[in-house]
């Protein structure tokens, strides 16, 4: 995929007065691919393993590390 045609995710603005669904639906509708996204220059890949780990859990072993 070109990083051009990727959706900036500091361009997408989410109408906080929408119940929860609708908030999802018009975020997915702006980002059109919300595993796919570019912040800035950076582009954005969300991942998903099968793991009883909590991201919580996960991002607390990262900052310990770092």
């Amino acid at each position: 995929m070109d990083k051009a045609d990727l959706v900036d995710i500091q361009d997408v603005i989410v109408d906080k007065s929408l119940p929860k669904e609708e908030r999802i639906a018009d975020f997915i509708r702006q980002v059109r691919n919300p595993y796919l996204c570019k912040c800035g220059n950076m582009v954005i890949q969300s991942v998903f393993v099968d793991t009883d780990v909590s991201l919580a859990e996960r991002l607390a072993q990262f900052l310990k590390i770092t």
